[in-house]
Formats: structure tokens, C-alpha cells, sequence
């Protein structure tokens, strides 16, 4: 690794790890302290706006539907999350959010707008740009990459 590659790896490390350092002291310190930074994206996952069902809510979190039943468990206790059999479908178990889930979605979609907005606003259009064009080249290698090691290896595992 040359020294330009070993400074940018630097600094994608860097800037990745603040930001779950932050978002973690964020909801600490906040009114949402009994939160986990991973049980806020479950929140994300669910959805603001309509009941979800579990496999769905799985699906977009990319776990599976146990793994969610836990957290909704412990979500379900802390009031953030309402979960109840479909009216039609007995089978079928649904969830969303409840006012105080709601509100902590809002306050975490906040927090996301405020860094997004500190890191492009004293950007010019082209710099805007080129800062998008970056990122979506980074997050198409990194989804890439998620398909490969993490789709295949939960493929392996359910093999008999």
C-alpha cells in the first residue's frame, strides 16, 4: 500500500468509527439513553410510517427473523415498538412503531440531516458532485463486498 492508499484507508477507518462513536454517545447522553445504536436502526427498519410485518422488517435489515424477534422483544418492553397478530392472517405478526419509537426515529433522522448537512454545506455544486459521485462509487464496492461475504456465508450456513 503506497502512502495515498494508506492515508485514505486512514481515513475512511477514522471517519467510519466516529461516527458510530458518535451516534452511540449521541443516544446515550439523549433522552434515548435505553437505546443501542443497533436497536435504532431496527427502529429505521421498521419504518415510520406503516406496520411492517417481521419477515419484511427482516428482509430490509438484512437479519433474520429470529435475530429481529429478540430485538423486538426488548423493544416491545421498552415501549418503543407495538407488535400484534395480522387481523386477517393469525399467522402473520406485524409491528410499528408506538408514539415514543416514533419520536425516536425522528430524533435520530435528525441527527443524520445535521452531519449531512455540516459535511455538504460549504460545498460548491461541482465539489457536491463530485462528493456524491465518490460515495456512490464506495458504497457500490462495499455492497459488492456485503454480497458476497455476508449473502453467500448465510447461504453456507442454511446448506444441510
Amino acid at each position: 500500500m503506497n502512502d495515498y492508499e494508506r492515508r485514505v484507508n486512514e481515513l475512511l477507518l477514522d471517519i467510519f468509527d466516529k461516527i458510530l462513536v458518535t451516534e452511540e454517545k449521541a443516544l446515550s447522553k439523549g433522552n434515548f439513553s435505553d437505546l443501542s445504536v443497533a436497536e435504532m436502526h431496527t427502529l429505521e427498519g421498521i419504518g415510520l410510517y406503516e406496520a411492517r410485518t417481521m419477515s419484511e422488517t427482516a428482509a430490509i435489515l438484512g437479519i433474520t427473523t429470529g435475530t429481529l424477534t429478540v430485538a423486538i422483544d426488548r423493544l416491545v418492553r421498552k415501549n418503543y415498538v407495538d407488535r400484534y397478530r395480522d387481523q386477517n392472517d393469525r399467522r402473520v405478526v406485524r409491528i410499528r412503531l408506538t408514539r415514543k419509537g416514533k419520536l425516536a426515529y425522528r430524533m435520530h433522522s435528525k441527527f443524520h440531516t445535521l452531519l449531512v448537512d455540516r459535511l455538504t454545506e460549504p460545498l460548491n455544486e461541482k465539489q457536491r458532485q463530485i462528493l456524491l459521485d465518490t460515495l456512490l462509487s464506495i458504497s457500490g464496492f462495499v455492497s459488492e463486498q456485503y454480497r458476497r461475504y455476508v449473502t453467500h456465508a448465510g447461504q453456507e450456513e442454511q446448506k444441510p
